[in-house]
This record gives C-alpha cells, sequence and structure tokens, in this order.
C-alpha cells in the first residue's frame, strides 16, 4: 500500500532539539502514518511543517496569536492552502521540564506533542469534553502504535 504520510517540512531554529535519538523522524512518520490509516485519510499530496525552537520564540507566537504573553510546548497552525496541512512548533525548554517532571523520554514526550498538534491541525480540539475524549481516544492510539503509553493514564 502506497504512503498516506504528508510530505515532512523538519525546521531547526534550536540546536539542542538534535539531541534526540536518530530514530526520532521515523517514528513521527510512522505516527503520521497510523493516524492516516485511523482516520482513514491520505495525507500523502499534502505538506506538513514540524519547527523545532524555543520558548522565546513560541512565546512570541503565543502572544501574537492566541493573546497569551508565555511559553507553551506546542502550537498549531493550519494553512489556507489545500496543498498545506499547516505547521506544528515545538519550544525546547518546555518540552524537556514536562518530560523530566513526568518521568519520560524527550523523544516520546515531543513524539506526543507532534501528533498531538497533527489532530489540531485537522480540527480536532479538546475544549469542550466529549471533543476531548475523542482526541485523546485518537491520540493514545497512534501513539500505542509506536509503543508509546498513555500520556493521560495518571490524570
Amino acid at each position: 500500500m502506497a504512503s498516506r504520510k504528508p510530505l515532512l517540512n523538519i525546521i531547526f531554529f534550536d540546536e539542542r532539539w538534535k539531541k534526540l535519538p536518530s530514530s526520532w523522524q521515523r517514528e513521527v512518520e510512522c505516527g503520521f502514518e497510523k493516524a492516516a490509516s485511523l482516520l482513514e485519510k491520505d495525507f500523502s499530496e499534502q505538506e506538513l511543517s514540524v519547527v523545532f525552537t524555543d520558548n522565546k520564540a513560541i512565546q512570541e507566537l503565543n502572544k501574537t496569536f492566541r493573546h497569551y504573553n508565555k511559553p507553551t510546548n506546542v502550537l498549531s497552525f493550519p494553512s489556507e492552502e489545500k496543498e498545506e496541512l499547516g505547521d506544528i512548533i515545538l519550544a525546547y525548554e518546555t518540552i524537556e521540564k514536562e518530560a523530566l517532571e513526568s518521568g519520560i523520554s524527550l523523544l516520546h514526550h515531543t513524539l506526543h506533542l507532534i501528533i498531538h498538534g497533527f489532530l489540531h491541525l485537522l480540527g480536532y480540539d479538546h475544549e469542550e469534553e466529549e471533543a476531548a475524549e475523542k482526541m485523546e481516544s485518537l491520540e493514545i492510539q497512534i501513539l500505542a502504535s509506536l509503543n508509546i503509553t498513555n500520556p493521560y493514564e495518571d490524570r
């Protein structure tokens, strides 16, 4: 079967991200493939950018576009272009701190947040309880396919 994952653009604005194990990109692509399969959609003709940056840059984006003057772990910006899904932006310091506090690997936490951001690009959200349960269920299924434990288990 042909690949159904999006065409991936990886952009590093912070070199600290290069500490991730060399398998990370393959695991991200596998996660997108699993998401496409679960959602029964073909994203192979669409581009997706994953931007690895820092707290300062993501805080500025968060302030400008969401009116929150603080850093966050991940932001998603859908594209209005048919051939582009959008951008997923990740902040190194916040994600590293969260991973350490949760006792999980930086890789697993990063993969979770990339999948989380991807689902946001597809229109999923967690504002209402029912929508949150649906989004979390998809995240859990996709992460399980990557041998990553349920990140919502301890809630």
